[in-house]
């Protein structure tokens, strides 16, 4: 009789949702980390999100900045770029300013002061050489200003179809502008679905080759679809897009790459945009959420899978190339961990010695347009805000020595 009560019981019991599930681990997880940060963050993650309107350079879409500019939208790459600029104009202001204050031999006057405090608030220019090689793409991303909810219209085709611009949450483009892909390279997108990363990438016009890689058939459709509806043939006959598991890249075989360079080829750049708790999807979406009770299993391995896929990564790599990691997760056991463990099992099992390089000029560049997270180990993270409601988005810049 018992066993009949607890039979019925299990299966008239309310369902616990998968939302509320994904907000009890948000609290439970990140509150000590976020401190006095975790109510907005988790306020921004109920909140309907922010997007950018990436711009499709393959598109007639020169009307499209005359359309949004008037709205008070502005393209926060181009923004980003000319502020390096004043950075490196600084640093020559700051320059100057310690040899006359040297040369006085007096106090230093009222101008002096400012042109000094103008100069240490861009000394990260000097220390920083690739800073404005690293936004100097010609990708073009607009959002609206910090507290301005409006919303972009659908995107549009032009005469020949293609769409002028694409939707997405705007802090996804810091990896891909991380990884400063260069005239020429062969870049992999180990986990390339559903294709918003792998567009950017297109949108750079650097990649020599493209191989866009996701081991989900269904999410690589919609990836051949985002490719249909931006880029042309021309464009599209240097993107190879497949199907296996990122985990078993140097085990691929065939050719995958153009000339001459085999899937199995060392690559020039990596981007491994891993599977992840997707927090924000998690905490809104009943929908393919990770959280749900028959997802649990899968969702306690998300950190070796993670671990798996940025190690195919390094390997592809090239002695001096470079890998970027990224997540939409708040975890730092999706984030810092991954990376760390990464560097040790390089070093001890594969002899690979991986410099992480320092992204933190990335805050002062962006920080109109996102808020950063200051205490990462290693690497960035964008968290969630009611005035700028981008994110979560973690990233971390590997290079392979």
């Amino acid at each position: 009789m018992q066993i009949q009560t607890f039979i019925i019981w299990a299966a008239t019991a309310p369902r616990i949702p998968s939302t509320r599930l994904a907000l009890h681990h948000f609290d439970t997880s990140y509150s000590l980390r976020l401190g006095a940060l975790r109510p907005s963050v988790r306020a921004g993650l109920l909140c309907e999100q922010k997007y950018g309107a990436l711009l499709n350079n393959f598109a007639a879409a020169d009307h499209v900045p005359q359309e949004l500019e008037p709205l008070n939208a502005a393209d926060f790459v181009s923004e980003a770029s000319q502020k390096a600029q004043q950075w490196q104009r600084g640093a020559a202001v700051g320059a100057a300013a310690r040899g006359c204050q040297e040369g006085s031999g007096e106090g230093r006057t009222v101008m002096q002061a400012e042109m000094m405090a103008q100069a240490e608030m861009m000394a990260q220019a000097e220390m920083s050489p690739p800073l404005g090689a690293s936004i100097s793409s010609k990708i073009k991303c607009y959002t609206f200003p910090r507290g301005d909810i409006t919303r972009f219209r659908p995107a549009r085709p032009d005469s020949l179809g293609l769409l002028d611009y694409y939707l997405m949450d705007a802090a996804s483009l810091l990896p891909v502008l991380a990884l400063n892909v260069q005239p020429g390279d062969f870049v992999l997108d180990l986990c390339a679905a559903p294709g918003g990363k792998t567009l950017a990438l297109l949108q750079t016009g650097f990649c020599g080759h493209l191989a866009a890689n996701d081991i989900s058939i269904s999410r690589t459709k919609r990836l051949y679809q985002i490719l249909h509806s931006y880029v042309p043939r021309e464009v599209r006959d240097t993107v190879s897009v497949t199907s296996y598991d990122g985990r078993d890249w140097d085990q691929v075989k065939g050719g995958t790459f153009h000339k001459g360079a085999g899937a199995g080829s060392l690559l020039l750049q990596v981007l491994v945009d891993v599977p992840c708790t997707t927090d924000r999807h998690s905490a809104t979406e009943e929908d393919n959420n990770i959280f749900h009770k028959r997802r649990t299993k899968e969702r306690q391995m998300l950190p070796m899978l993670q671990l798996q896929l940025l190690m195919a990564g390094i390997l592809a790599a090239k002695p001096g190339a470079e890998v970027v990691y990224s997540t939409c997760s708040l975890s730092p056991l999706q984030n810092e961990c991954v990376v760390e463990r990464a560097l040790d099992i390089a070093e001890a099992q594969f002899n690979i010695s991986i410099h992480v390089e320092d992204l933190s000029h990335f805050r002062t560049l962006f920080q109109d347009t996102f808020s950063f997270f200051s205490d990462c180990r290693l690497g960035e993270l964008v968290l969630p805000h009611l005035t700028a409601n981008f994110g979560p988005m973690y990233f971390c810049k590997l290079r392979r020595m």
